[in-house]
């Protein structure tokens, strides 16, 4: 079963995917689409606030990151999920998830912090959900929120490309489209 939608005016079609018995999602997956890519962070940066820098949590949201920092001229960061060697510095954020077991991190090299410092950052990704499996995703994003606000910069802005489940409800979110959820059937909820 696909659930097919028009994304910064391209058509796909998502496959459904089982979250459980109940519950299935629109599996939305940009690494290699270049298009779509491309597309999408041309809308996004119609939305954005004015912004110095763009940060997105390693690694769905690099492709997006990487484009909107070249349609832009602004530089982009990530925040990874494990120190680099080539950090000169390392600086990171302790999270506690209730979805994933024990400590998560991520991190920035010092450099990069301290290029933050006092600049408009937004954060980026690919699809926000509050879906029981999907709140990953979501601590991704304020992880690299707390990330940003550790390392001084300012949050000026959430932005994804599909908003899902009750993150359609945010006002703290800039997205271009909704990502419904889908019953066993395919049915939208």
């Amino acid at each position: 079963m696909f659930h097919s939608m028009k994304i910064a005016g391209l058509d796909r079609n998502l496959p459904l995917c089982p979250l459980n018995e109940s519950l299935q999602i629109g599996a939305f997956v940009m690494f290699g689409d270049a298009e779509l890519t491309v597309a999408c962070a041309e809308e996004l940066l119609k939305k954005a606030p004015e912004f110095d820098y763009i940060i997105t949590a390693e690694a769905k949201g690099i492709p997006l990151a990487h484009e909107m920092s070249r349609q832009s001229g602004k530089k982009y960061f990530v925040a990874r999920k494990k120190p680099k060697l080539y950090m000169t510095g390392v600086f990171d954020v302790v999270v506690n998830s209730i979805t994933t077991e024990g400590e998560q991190h991520l991190y920035i090299d010092t450099a990069e912090a301290e290029q933050m410092k006092g600049k408009k950052v937004i954060i980026v990704d690919d699809v926000i959900s509050t879906g029981e499996s999907l709140k990953a995703v979501e601590k991704l994003i304020e992880m690299a929120e707390k990330l940003v606000n550790a390392a001084g910069g300012i949050i000026c802005g959430r932005m994804a490309i599909l908003a899902e489940g009750d993150a359609t409800k945010r006002d703290d979110l800039i997205y271009l489209e909704k990502l419904p959820l889908f019953d066993s059937e395919g049915n939208v909820l």
